[in-house]
């Protein structure tokens, strides 16, 4: 089992990534102090309900807590205040307080659902994160919590950091294989905005990585979640450094919106995005290599390098202009200077935005 720590000072806080860990679930409990003698809850989707939610309430209660359960639709359209306000009557019929504890089980959406229970009841209480997915090992890490707008992805939310992160491995094994390829977007681009080093890595061992390699994987997930946690280390709340995360993700989150959250996974717009934003760092200027390295590992990963045709572009423009990267009148844009080296890019046009999303429903 490898650990990292999250340096936030006095709210720093562990990662676990293992194999077995949700076998030894009440030991990290304890361990790190979850009170017990408030009611927890566990919230999770109906794909994770059968796999795993018997075998943690069993755990946490054979050892002392008290536990109850919300289990909402697999899929963004989870991630929705109307689901907000469910999970906080029935956590208020379970008698939480502010001494509870929300438990995330399950991937990107439960975990930004859960986190923003948890930062939104009586005014923010601990959670914990059990990401269940690859994807989550990104969303799982660095206290973003949300729901989602019809307008706009995770305009509603927060900033607030679980008490630890348990990463059990072999739950990765039953996600199916376009979740597996999506997953392994977001570790992609923690190479490519980071680390040169983990972006040829990633390059390399791409089957290793889709067969879910034990070794392989374990590495993988490790080096990202590292960037991530170095990251947020350095820039809690996204004021400078920690926007260069968003690589992919202004093109990805707009494509997400007008597909209305159920056309494509996060990772598939990601890597649309990325491609993007790829493009935009070539017509900045920047050498080609770029482009083709990037567009290059997609493929690779079987990730989507193109926007779907039926989407409109004017509809993916507008829901650019609602992003909260958009500010004082401008796209904010992580681009690269080179392979693992990310800057933060403004006042581009919206001219050369557009062209560069109309060139991504070219894509071959």
């Amino acid at each position: 089992m490898k650990q990292l720590i999250v340096d936030l000072d006095d709210r720093s806080y562990p990662i676990y990534i293992g194999e077995g860990i949700l076998d030894q679930i009440s030991t990290f409990f304890r361990k790190h102090q979850i009170n017990d003698q408030s009611p927890l809850m566990i919230i999770t989707d109906d794909n994770i309900a059968p796999l795993y939610l018997k075998k943690v309430i069993v755990s946490l209660q054979e050892s002392g807590y008290k536990v109850c359960e919300y289990i909402v639709p697999a899929g963004e359209s989870s991630k929705s205040l109307s689901v907000l306000e469910k999970i906080t009557g029935v956590a208020l019929d379970a008698g939480l307080d502010r001494k509870s504890s929300i438990v995330a089980l399950g991937g990107g959406v439960v975990g930004d659902l859960a986190g923003f229970v948890a930062a939104s009841f009586m005014r923010g209480i601990p959670f914990i994160q059990i990401p269940t997915t690859i994807l989550a090992h990104d969303s799982s890490v660095g206290g973003k919590v949300a729901v989602n707008h019809p307008k706009a992805k995770n305009i509603i939310g927060a900033f607030h950091q679980p008490q630890m992160v348990l990463y059990d491995t072999s739950t990765l094994r039953t996600l199916p294989e376009r979740e597996i390829k999506a997953g392994l977007s977001e570790l992609i681009k923690h190479g490519l905005i980071w680390d040169a080093k983990f972006a040829e890595w990633n390059q390399l061992n791409a089957e290793k990585l889709l067969a879910l390699d034990s070794e392989s994987l374990e590495y993988a997930l490790y080096n990202g979640c590292k960037i991530k946690a170095h990251v947020v280390s350095e820039d809690e709340r996204e004021n400078g450094l920690r926007a260069i995360l968003n690589f992919g993700h202004t093109i990805g989150h707009a494509l997400e919106a007008v597909s209305q959250y159920n056309k494509l996974l996060h990772g598939e717009a990601i890597a649309i995005g990325m491609v993007g934003a790829a493009k935009l760092s070539v017509h900045l200027g920047y050498p080609q290599r770029i482009y083709k390295e990037t567009k290059s590992v997609m493929k690779k990963y079987g990730l989507p390098i193109q926007i779907p045709n039926h989407l409109n572009v004017d509809e993916i423009m507008e829901a650019m202009l609602h992003d909260k990267k958009f500010s004082e009148g401008q796209v904010v844009f992580t681009i690269l200077k080179d392979i693992g080296e990310a800057h933060i890019q403004r006042g581009i046009s919206i001219d050369l935005i557009r062209e560069i999303v109309e060139n991504l429903r070219l894509e071959e």
